[in-house]
């Protein structure tokens, strides 16, 4: 028996094949939209997946202004952020986050679910996020990513 064939294979950064994904965000419920964006960046959908090399492909995200929240969340949820100041915290509601940065909600989700270091992010930054349906990666030719 050749005990060669039974090693398991692990991916090297120079052979990963990205793609490139679009997700429509328009109705969708924004955890669960973007658990499924963080495993895309991840590389968790191939089965060349490697936990410490950055195997995920690029996904774009259009109409992420059109996000859905459940409950009351929009009015309830609030964002802090600190100014780096004395007495700096500052806070901010979804709904009032939407309105200034269409974009931020869905950044900041997909942020905390990628990992807290160099991978992660390296990871997050092949995430672009438009808040309007028009985006600028025409040349790539993203395809729909189906869930």
């Amino acid at each position: 028996m050749d005990t060669l064939s039974y090693r398991t294979k692990s991916a090297k950064a120079s052979e990963v094949e990205r793609k490139w994904y679009i997700v429509d965000a328009e109705g969708k419920t924004l955890g669960r939209l973007c658990s499924k964006i963080a495993t895309v960046l991840r590389g968790k959908h191939k089965p060349s997946y490697t936990p410490h090399v950055d195997t995920g492909d690029n996904v774009i995200v259009i109409n992420a202004e059109k996000v859905r929240l459940t409950g009351n969340k929009m009015q309830d949820k609030v964002y802090l952020h600190y100014t780096g100041y004395p007495g700096g915290q500052r806070s901010i509601n979804a709904k009032r986050l939407v309105e200034k940065k269409p974009y931020a909600l869905i950044e900041n989700s997909v942020k905390g679910m990628l990992p807290k270091n160099k991978l992660g992010r390296q990871m997050y930054k092949k995430l672009y996020v438009y808040g309007g349906s028009e985006h600028k990666h025409k040349a790539q030719k993203p395809e729909l990513f189906k869930f």
